[in-house]
């Protein structure tokens, strides 16, 4: 054993816990065609797999939720790379931090989970435009998903800096990765271009050897899998508990005649819109479905296993009749919960497993530790329009027209668009977004005053009144870019027009909002013993920063913040974004703090922007347990 382990150090790779005396020459994954099964290091493997996405769990607790995987009885782990998380700015690459997917893959590696890797360069995962940087927008025609030519040579630059960085941690090289995806369900895409997935074979091959085990998934129908599927990538398919598996792995029989039967993506839960009820699915039913896979010899992938948390801007949206934003939490009703805790369908999976294979001895790592924190009072710190030089140092780009967030070069939060009354409105009039133009809310203040707001799809009029020469202030938000079908060209900002009456609203001034890093260099808590806090009155209506603090009692627990009779906004805790909160609308209603993120010595510092309307106690709550299956209905 020392022997092997040595001569994998020595050239430096990463040794499984498994390898015994091998050499990383003997090593190797391949297709079995001939007997319909999977072989590694020459022997029949079947793997039972689970999703985990390292850009929804803080690093800090990477090695907690794999041990968990681990402990279950699952020999492999599914993970998904997020370009955008990688390259937000163009041509800016950062492996640092909770990005730091070669640690990930290295902490799987000594837990002894095998990992199934899907490097996109699309990925969907309800993740802020599918994984695609919203820079690749600047190209205003540009046609993702295809071999449009700016498309693929951003695709062919970013997979040249990726994929040389996993190649050492293929199975077959001494590490891990034991299958890479190429794409993911392109077959749902109107494109079906097969120039473009031609095109990616080639440059995985090139990068990654001819050895590699390539595959496409894609959803359980024919269209799908036929424009999917391309010679030379393994075809795999994905279905849930409510879809007949016989004749689900008869489809993929159709596309694959040979080789091991794989579901790459067994829905163990479903994601959460904002509006909707809470996703829920039956604990025995995923259990019975599994054994039944199981029996028949297929590989399977439990999506998602542990779900986590959409931090910051990072959820995505689905647009079918009309735009919806996915939720914050992305708990999945997973088997582990969105803080990692074992649930009882962990347990029923477990059990199952357990008829399949020999699952590790010893006890399943605990739930991390909850605290209630308790109540805190927050104090006003002033309207957004009233921050701007704090907000947007360099201040703003002056055009006679609306210019996009991607013009503007400013892809996620928030950007203020000022302009001014063309005329005396002694009557409430009409201010309308005649070409649905509002991507995708839009906060509207007259002199300070908020008057009201413009959403895509659902509102696009609405009144204002005031006199000529009125400063008008409209902070647009970024929902989540839309990470599904056709529509994941989602521009944000104000995409058109707005019309006032009959004129038309010009010479603007665009703010682009650095909220984050403003945040993370101190600011509100910095500067508040320079300014005294404003002297109470109601609680401001529209845009409006609060700030309060956590005081230290010694821990750094996991907790949940709930926002009880706060409307809709987003909360920072030390400088870190946890994401955006809607309990008006529902149905989650609290937001996931990792423990981590607290200072048990210092005070933890609470900034919350408040988007329509603050209730006039101003407190929020940190509480034990998490609520998000509470729907309030539309506000």
């Amino acid at each position: 054993m020392a022997a092997g382990v040595l001569l994998c150090v020595a050239v430096n790779l990463v040794c499984l816990s498994v390898c015994g005396n091998l050499v990383s020459g003997e090593r190797s994954f391949s297709i079995d065609y001939k007997n319909n099964r999977f072989l590694k290091d020459g022997k029949p493997f079947q793997f039972i797999s689970g999703s985990i996405h390292y850009s929804r769990v803080p690093q800090y607790y990477w090695k907690d939720r794999l041990m968990k995987m681990y402990m279950t009885g699952l020999n492999a782990v599914q993970v998904y790379v997020p370009w955008n998380f990688h390259e937000t700015v163009q041509g800016v690459h950062n492996f640092t931090g909770d990005r730091d997917l070669e640690h990930f893959l290295d902490l799987a590696n000594q837990t002894g989970l095998l990992v199934i890797l899907r490097p996109g360069p699309y990925i969907c995962a309800e993740w802020e435009m599918g994984g695609l940087p919203a820079w690749l927008l600047q190209k205003p025609n540009i046609v993702l998903r295809s071999a449009d030519a700016d498309y693929v040579q951003a695709v062919s630059n970013w997979l040249a800096v990726l994929l040389p960085k996993m190649k050492p941690w293929l199975y077959i090289n001494g590490g891990n990765i034991i299958t890479v995806q190429v794409e993911n369900e392109y077959g749902s895409y109107f494109a079906c271009d097969y120039n473009y997935m031609r095109h990616l074979r080639t440059l995985f091959r090139f990068l990654l050897g001819e050895d590699t085990v390539l595959f496409t998934t894609d959803g359980n129908t024919d269209k799908e899998m036929t424009c999917g599927s391309l010679e030379g990538l393994y075809a795999t398919i994905d279905f849930g508990t409510d879809n007949n598996l016989t004749e689900a792995f008869k489809r993929q029989r159709r596309f694959e005649p040979r080789g091991p039967l794989v579901n790459s993506e067994f829905y163990t839960g479903w994601l959460d819109h904002w509006g909707d009820p809470h996703a829920v699915v039956n604990a025995q039913k995923v259990s019975r479905v599994l054994a039944e896979m199981l029996t028949m010899g297929a590989n399977v992938n439990m999506y998602m296993f542990e779900g986590g948390t959409n931090f910051g801007y990072w959820n995505g949206a689905d647009h079918d009749t009309r735009f919806r934003s996915v939720v914050t939490s992305y708990d999945y009703d997973a088997p582990l919960s969105e803080a990692g805790d074992p649930t009882e369908k962990l347990l029923a999976i477990r059990d199952v497993i357990k008829q399949f294979r020999d699952i590790p001895s010893g006890p399943m790592p605990p739930a991390t530790p909850k605290f209630a924190y308790g109540f805190v009072t927050l104090k006003k710190v002033g309207n957004i329009s009233d921050l701007l030089k704090t907000l947007s140092p360099l201040g703003p780009v002056e055009s006679q027209y609306p210019l996009t967030f991607e013009e503007m070069k400013q892809y996620y939060g928030y950007v203020l668009y000022r302009t001014t009354l063309p005329r005396d409105l002694s009557e409430p009039t009409p201010l309308i977004s005649p070409l649905n133009g509002v991507h995708d809310r839009a906060y509207v203040s007259v002199n300070g005053v908020f008057q009201g707001l413009l959403e895509r799809d659902t509102v696009l009029v609405m009144n204002l009144t005031g006199q000529q020469g009125d400063t008008v202030d409209i902070l647009v938000e970024n929902m989540g870019r839309v990470n599904f079908g056709s529509k994941i060209n989602d521009y944000k900002g104000l995409l058109s027009d707005l019309i006032l009456g009959k004129d038309v609203l010009t010479n603007w001034k665009i703010y682009p909002l650095d909220i984050d890093g403003a945040i993370a260099g101190g600011w509100p808590h910095s500067n508040s013993q320079k300014s005294p806090p404003a002297p109470w009155k109601e609680p401001s209506l529209g845009p409006v920063f609060y700030r309060g603090t956590l005081q230290p009692n010694g821990l750094a627990w996991d907790t949940f913040l709930k926002l009880n009779e706060w409307t809709k906004g987003q909360v920072w805790i030390n400088g870190v974004n946890l994401g955006r909160y809607w309990p008006a609308r529902g149905p989650q209603q609290t937001l996931y703090v990792p423990g981590p993120l607290l200072s048990t010595t210092q005070p933890n510092n609470i900034t919350v922007l408040e988007l329509e309307g603050a209730p006039a106690h101003l407190r929020v709550l940190f509480m034990d347990r998490p609520q998000l299956n509470v729907t309030a209905g539309k506000s």
